[in-house]
């Protein structure tokens, strides 16, 4: 099997969907590889890394779609919607296109994959199962950002993290409050108290408290019923207008006091819950940071503008999108892991083989021979 990766086409992507190491470990897979000259530059990858790892370099993006079985992407169909026509003149009938696809709402992109014939599979639709842990794309980005997020914060704080003694005087420590505790909130605490910053943390979920607690920081009790916190799959749900309106009122008093605050609530295909109001932002001490990782869905922040650094009461707002971009060597190291082991999973022997009584095969696989086959999509096609 030949699997191609041309360069991205999403404004700002700088990730690439595989690295060199993915390429050695493919081709003992009996997978080989066609990558476009340049693909990788952005994330520190130079093209001779791939041609010493056994990938065939070419110089065209149509030479890759040529060649190629498999395209592989970090960006694909609903989730680049401006390279998304282009793309889809390159494809072929019975082509397969591996990536992130943002299923739960591109569905015009899903039913043009379905039209030309195009076998679609969105990673963001991998099964939370243990088998598929390796191939967890959300869960690797998800760590990217909460890391970033810190690190942003720390760099905008006019004071920095860590209580010094020293001279001249005490310094206290900064307060960090971390707003979700899932992957993405759990790394931003433990890249917080590495730091050496007072962190606490809040999440509808009462059982990830000793997850909070394992990393250093303090879980934040709200007494609020949350029994339907979490879907089957492992995601938080909805909760109503009036579960956050009062989760609001009981959030005040911790914003008030910290130094920053990073949301992490994020409903899949759902506008994200809004968790900090502007009275709280006005709340807040000047020179407070806050960072909204919800940002892209419309922000957990009411003051929060998608893709942009805004500043309100003296308080700075990030509502960047795509975080991983931002430290794309790693990013694209754990990307391409996860794309290795589904490449893997999909061909054993070097040969596709679509089994479809397999949880992870038929978990991600939107479209095939002209239909859109996730029934968990078409449902929410019908329904739109």
């Amino acid at each position: 099997m030949i699997v191609g990766v041309p360069k991205e086409t999403f404004a700002g992507e700088r990730r690439v969907a595989l690295v060199p190491a993915a390429v050695a470990q493919l081709k003992k897979a009996h997978i080989n590889v066609v990558i476009e000259e340049g693909a990788g530059d952005n994330a520190g990858f130079p093209t001779q890394e791939y041609r010493d790892k056994g990938a065939t370099v070419v110089n065209s993006r149509p030479a890759v779609f040529e060649q190629a079985e498999v395209i592989t992407k970090v960006h694909t169909a609903g989730a680049d919607p401006g390279g998304w026509a282009d793309e889809l003149k390159l494809l072929r009938r019975d082509q397969v296109l591996v990536g992130q696809c943002d299923p739960l709402l591109g569905h015009t992109a899903i039913l043009d994959a379905a039209e030309a014939g195009v076998v679609l599979f969105s990673l963001e639709m991998m099964p939370r199962i243990t088998r598929a842990q390796s191939m967890d794309v959300l869960s690797s980005m998800a760590t990217i950002s909460g890391y970033k997020a810190v690190v942003m914060a720390a760099d905008q704080l006019p004071r920095m993290f860590p209580m010094l003694m020293t001279a001249a005087g005490t310094l206290a420590a900064a307060r960090v409050f971390v707003v979700g505790a899932g992957v993405a909130g759990l790394q931003a605490i433990a890249t917080a108290r590495r730091l050496g910053a007072v962190v606490e943390a809040y999440d509808v979920r009462p059982a990830v408290r000793e997850q909070v607690e394992s990393l250093g920081g303090k879980f934040v009790e709200i007494e609020l019923s949350t029994t339907e916190a979490e879907d089957k799959g492992g995601y938080a749900k909805e909760l109503g207008e009036e579960f956050y309106r009062r989760q609001r009122e009981l959030m005040a008093r911790v914003v008030a006091t910290s130094d920053i605050v990073i949301t992490t609530a994020a409903i899949p295909g759902k506008k994200s819950p809004v968790l900090i109001t502007a009275e709280m932002v006005e709340g807040m001490r000047s020179g407070s940071v806050i960072v909204d990782l919800a940002a892209e869905r419309g922000g957990n922040c009411e003051l929060t503008r998608t893709g942009e650094i805004v500043q309100r009461y003296g308080v700075t707002i990030f509502g960047q999108v795509n975080l991983p971009s931002e430290v794309p060597n790693h990013a694209s190291q754990m990307y391409a892991r996860n794309v290795q082991t589904f490449l893997t999973h999909l061909a054993p022997e070097g040969k596709l083989v679509l089994d479809l009584q397999d949880d992870i095969t038929a978990g991600t696989l939107l479209t095939r021979g002209g239909e859109v086959v996730h029934p968990d999509i078409l449902k929410m096609m019908t329904a739109a």
